[in-house]
């Protein structure tokens, strides 16, 4: 029986940053025999606790979910410093800018930097994954052009709009990879 929380974890991500976030416990779903003080012993031949074997595939697919889920704290600080709200004024100006110098680009960039340190061996899934690291980068970006367009005490609205054009490419690969690593789950047996 395959574990159908795997999916459930791929398809809790954040939209705008692409992290995956454990919805459910990363317990086994086998059967678990409690057992009671008694003179009774168990042994493996009465015990009911089954394992499953994993392809390597299938172990390679869950050590790439861990990886990201690692680089997962990193990203959620970036995006919780920044608030998902990208509207700028002179008023929230300098609020922003230090928000995206000092929290948001500075954790951003160390999970860009942790998402390119996982090297996946399975062919497919190294291609899958380049399109979070493109996606990922591409709204880095999108926050260093949000720092260039705040610096200043008027806000550059070229750097602005280089940001959001920069945050929706972003947006658009990290939609695509969602889409081919919910298939690529499902091709290895993992269901919703």
């Amino acid at each position: 029986m395959k574990k159908s929380w795997v999916l459930s974890i791929i398809m809790s991500f954040v939209l705008l940053g692409g992290v995956l976030l454990p919805t459910g416990s990363y317990a086994a779903a086998a059967d678990d025999t409690t057992s009671t003080y008694s003179d009774e012993v168990n042994t493996e031949e009465n015990s009911t606790y089954e394992e499953e074997e994993l392809t390597a595939e299938e172990a390679e697919f869950l050590d790439y979910l861990d990886a990201l889920t690692v680089s997962a704290v990193y990203e959620k600080k970036a995006l919780d410093a920044v608030g998902g709200n990208t509207y700028i004024t002179s008023s929230n100006r300098k609020s922003f800018y230090l928000k995206l110098n000092n929290t948001a680009i500075p954790n951003y960039t160390k999970y860009v930097s942790m998402l390119k340190q996982i090297k996946p061996e399975n062919a497919e899934l190294k291609k899958i994954h380049a399109k979070l690291i493109k996606g990922s980068y591409a709204q880095l970006e999108g926050y260093q052009s949000f720092k260039k367009a705040v610096a200043k005490t008027k806000v550059n609205s070229t750097f602005l709009k280089q940001g959001n054009d920069k945050i929706a490419t972003g947006i658009k690969s990290i939609q695509q990879y969602h889409a081919e690593i919910k298939a690529y789950g499902e091709k290895l047996g993992y269901q919703m």
